[in-house]
């Protein structure tokens, strides 16, 4: 393995290591899929495929690839229920991928060809990939830069506010819509199970009833709540705000 530990003492083999995991549970694949070891060398993780990257910001502001073959490329963008948003379905894995830096706030995914994207990330320092095998056969590659940039001030602070929030020139920003959904709870299903889906079929949450549902921002947990009712429309009623470190 090419050795990635960088002279500001990042140990970028361990992130990845960790980050190729967390993304390997949420990737949209039916293949039994094993992780090599962290490298920087593109040759090593070459895929004829397409490459989706984050940038990261926060504490450990940086970069997130995932790229997956061309196959499941093809398979969502021609699936029985029309065309899948590839982007949004790899979107679980890259939230999972950035929770397991830390507490990272993850931007919007850029498609990009998957070699240029791969040579592009690993000429930065502080970078390394993660081949994610069946056999012989590379099916998808997570890679992860950690940006040399510090953190401002105070952002390790125990129960500091998001980093964010200091950064000058905020109240340009106070009027950006973004996104903000209210979540009962997740599950997993195989292509074959929600094609059967039928009128009146029942889908079992990964939440018990009565449990309280989180509020996201951008796909990021900020708050949960009880759902209510306003003038026959659902509502959420916050009950409690997710902290930095409980959102990991």
């Amino acid at each position: 393995m090419t050795e990635v530990l960088n002279p500001a003492g990042v140990d970028i083999a361990a992130i990845a290591s960790a980050v190729a995991a967390a993304a390997l549970a949420q990737l949209p694949v039916s293949e039994q899929l094993l992780a090599s070891a962290p490298t920087t060398d593109p040759t090593a993780a070459s895929i004829d495929g397409q490459a989706f990257v984050a940038r990261l910001s926060g504490s450990t502001p940086g970069e997130l690839m995932i790229v997956v073959g061309r196959s499941l490329v093809d398979a969502l963008e021609n699936s029985p229920l029309g065309s899948l948003d590839v982007t949004h379905a790899l979107r679980p894995a890259l939230e999972a991928a950035a929770a397991a830096i830390g507490p990272v706030v993850v931007g919007p995914a850029q498609a990009l060809a998957a070699g240029a994207a791969v040579a592009a990330l690993l000429g930065k320092p502080n970078s390394a990939v993660v081949a994610l095998r069946n056999g012989d056969q590379i099916h998808a590659v997570v890679g992860v830069n950690i940006s040399s940039q510090p953190a401002p001030p105070g952002a390790d602070r125990p129960g500091a506010a998001p980093s964010v929030l200091a950064l000058p020139g905020m109240d340009l920003l106070r009027g950006v819509e973004m996104d903000v959904t209210a979540e009962l709870g997740r599950t997993r299903m195989t292509l074959n199970e929600l094609l059967g889906l039928t009128d009146g079929a029942v889908i079992e949450l990964d939440r018990a009833a009565g449990a309280p549902a989180d509020l996201l921002v951008n796909g990021r947990l900020i708050a949960r709540g009880e759902v209510v009712v306003i003038d026959e429309n659902f509502g959420l009623r916050i009950t409690e705000i997710v902290s930095d470190a409980a959102a990991r």
